[in-house]
Formats: structure tokens, C-alpha cells, sequence
């Protein structure tokens, strides 16, 4: 494997492959980015594409293509896109200032203690920089996890191990703040200008991440209740239908007293205290009110009372009496006659005999809806089969 020798290589290298380049990164978490698109992006140049394997950008998966860690990792962290927090980045900082102040401290030669005095100021730099990082990046990951993880006991996993890491933010900065207050030798003696300045941005900058830690944590307590709380009201519904589906949720359960002792407003008739429109009962027997329409009409300018339009005669076609037939699909009784065979889903879907001639595209809708209603039960794999001009990946049952 060869590598790139100079910066202005590796630019000339992302910029004229920026289109493929980007389309990997936007599919990193997925392995679903095929040779042949990627020969497409680059104009179907194969070189250009050996020339970034080679160079280790991307690597081949079979006839899948993906972007190589290091630059994946390179772009999330300039992009500010990253998901995972980096804890460990900060403890090496605390470890790399702690042996800077000892070499410090060793050493007697000036110019020396100058190269060590700025170490300090870019280790301190460095910690308070990711830290602060790793603070927006959790608060960031906490919101996604919450509105965007589909999964009940994988949400409140995420969580947990966020407020892990939250927790450890926190260790690390106290750690980081007992490291400057302990060595009072050095911070007295090799506090210039620069080094004050450098030390007071520091402590200003961990006392809002601090705070910050401490408006996640309530954030994290919140989600995790109400997390438990629609649980808990998915189950009971759950359990709910299920009785009433057995039809013997009145004996079960105690739904009709509580009902009755119930009187929510929403369930309360509509009462009104000004009715404004007359009614048309008393508008055909009331000449009283017969005058006054005729009056308001013509002081409106229309001395003519307008004729009631008629609507027009009903088309014979709509008289006609025709069958239609349902077309809807029970797409969960076919999905449980498939687990019985559990075998490659587009051809149990493509010879299952419908109560209804079905054309190849619906077989096609069919096949696409149970994939993706039951996914958790089914198993993708990475294989492909042809059915005439229709390729189709294969499915099986779990």
C-alpha cells in the first residue's frame, strides 16, 4: 500500500474524487454502496477508484465499497458530526500536562523550561477544547437518541450509557482542576502573562461545562422518566386490546365504574349560549321572519329574491348498481404463512395464491411492505437473486 507524500497530494486526491467521497461518508453506517455506482461517479475510470484503495481512502467489501476509519473519523470531527465521545482524548491531555510540569520542574536548562511551560499552555488548551467538545457532543447524542431511536430498551440503553459518559466528563474535569490547584509550585513560579491567561480561560471554561454536565444530567432523568412512563401506557393499551379482544374486558377489569366516575370536558355536549343561525323549521313557519329576509335583501340591492339553485339530476351512471372488489392485502396472514416456510421471501410472495388476480408490481409492493412492517423478524442477508428482469435481495425468516 502506498501513501500520500505531501499535503498538496492528498487535496488534489479529495478534491477530484469529492463526489464519490461524499456519497461514501453520507452512507457510512451502511454497507450498501456498490462498485458499479461508484465507477459511475468516477466517470468509469476504474484507475481512479484503485488509486484510492491503494492509498488507503476506501477499501473493497466484496462488491461493496467503504471509506477507510481514519477518514470517516477525519471528517466527523471537522464536521462536528461525530457520535462518538472521545473520553479517553482527555485523560491523555491530563496525563501529557502532568509530565510536561514534571520535566519543568527537572529540568535546569531555560530554554528547556520554556519548551516544557509550552506544552503546559497547549495541554491546558487541548483538555478544556475536548472537553467542551465532548459536552456538546453528548447534550447532541441525548436529543437524537430520545426523538430519533425507535426501540424502547435500545433508547434507554443509549441513554444510560450516555449519562455513563456524562459522569466521566465530569470525573475529568474535577481531575483536570485538582492537577492546576495541586501544583501551586509550578502555576507560582512559571505563571507569566501568557500562562495566566491561559489558566484563568481554562478555569472559566470548565466551570461551564460543568454547569452544562449538570443541565444534562436533569435532561437525562427526564427522558428516562418519561421513557418509563409511555412504557408503561403502551403496555397497559396493549393489555387493554388484548382483553377487549377476547371480549371479556368488563369482567377483567373495572372500566365501566371508573367511566362512569369520570367527566372529562372534551366528552361533554356542545353547548351554546348565542345561537345566531335560525332554524329552518322556523323560517318556513314564521312569516314574521320571511319579512325580514325580504327586507335585508333589498336594502343589500337586490330587489329580487334570488331563486334557490337546484342542483342538477344525478347521472344515470352513478345509479348503476356494480360489484367492486376489495383489493387489500392481509399482509400479516401472509407474513405468518411465510414463517412456516421461512425460506427467501420475494418467492413465497411472487407464487402465493391471492384470493384475486395480482399483477408482477403489486407482487413487488406486497414483497417491499412485509419487509419493512416485519424487519425485526426477518433476516437480511447480502444476497441477491434474479426473478427475469426483477433482482431482489433475499429475505428469510429469523
Amino acid at each position: 500500500m502506498s501513501t500520500f507524500h505531501n499535503i498538496d497530494e492528498l487535496a488534489r486526491c479529495l478534491d477530484r474524487e469529492k463526489r464519490l467521497l461524499n456519497e461514501l461518508f453520507a452512507k457510512r453506517n451502511t454497507l450498501s454502496f456498490r462498485y458499479d455506482y461508484a465507477l459511475e461517479l468516477t466517470d468509469y475510470k476504474a484507475e481512479r477508484i484503485k488509486y484510492l484503495i491503494e492509498n488507503e481512502v476506501i477499501r473493497e467489501s466484496g462488491d461493496f465499497l467503504e471509506m477507510e476509519d481514519i477518514y470517516i473519523q477525519f471528517f466527523e470531527e471537522v464536521l462536528q458530526i461525530n457520535e462518538e465521545i472521545n473520553i479517553s482524548s482527555v485523560q491523555d491531555y491530563i496525563t501529557h500536562l502532568k509530565e510536561n510540569i514534571e520535566y519543568w520542574m527537572s529540568s535546569g536548562n531555560e530554554k528547556d523550561k520554556y519548551k516544557y511551560s509550552n506544552e503546559v499552555r497547549r495541554a491546558l488548551k487541548r483538555i478544556a477544547l475536548a472537553t467542551e467538545k465532548n459536552v456538546i457532543d453528548v447534550k447532541r447524542n441525548i436529543d437524537r437518541t430520545y426523538k430519533s431511536e425507535p426501540d424502547y430498551k435500545i433508547k434507554k440503553k443509549k441513554l444510560e450509557n450516555l449519562d455513563a459518559k456524562r459522569k466521566g466528563i465530569s470525573s475529568l474535569i474535577d481531575s483536570a482542576e485538582r492537577v492546576i490547584d495541586e501544583e501551586n509550585t509550578f502555576f507560582t513560579v512559571a505563571m507569566d502573562n501568557q500562562m495566566r491567561s491561559v489558566v484563568n480561560d481554562v478555569r472559566l471554561q470548565m466551570k461551564d461545562s460543568y454547569h452544562n454536565l449538570i443541565e444534562i444530567e436533569r435532561q437525562i432523568i427526564t427522558y428516562l422518566n418519561l421513557i418509563e412512563y409511555q412504557n408503561m401506557l403502551l403496555e397497559k393499551a396493549r393489555r387493554l386490546r388484548y382483553l377487549k379482544d377476547q371480549l371479556i374486558l368488563e369482567d377483567a377489569t373495572n372500566i365501566r365504574q371508573i367511566a362512569s366516575e369520570m367527566n372529562p370536558v372534551t366528552f361533554e355536549p356542545e353547548t351554546r349560549t348565542l345561537n345566531r343561525r335560525l332554524s329552518l323549521e322556523g323560517m318556513q313557519n314564521d312569516d314574521s321572519v320571511q319579512e325580514v329576509i325580504l327586507k335585508v335583501v333589498k336594502e343589500n340591492g337586490n330587489r329580487h329574491p334570488s331563486q334557490g339553485r337546484m342542483a342538477g339530476d344525478i347521472p344515470e351512471s352513478y345509479l348503476k348498481n356494480e360489484h367492486r372488489i376489495n383489493d387489500s392485502f392481509n399482509l400479516k396472514g401472509i407474513f405468518n404463512a411465510f414463517t412456516a416456510t421461512g425460506h427467501n421471501l420475494f418467492k413465497f410472495v411472487w407464487n402465493y395464491e391471492y384470493h384475486t388476480p395480482v399483477s408482477n408490481n403489486t407482487r413487488i409492493m406486497i414483497f417491499c411492505q412485509i419487509a419493512s412492517i416485519f424487519s425485526d423478524s426477518l433476516s437480511f442477508t447480502n444476497e441477491y437473486e434474479r426473478s427475469g428482469n426483477i433482482e431482489y435481495p433475499v429475505v428469510n425468516a429469523r
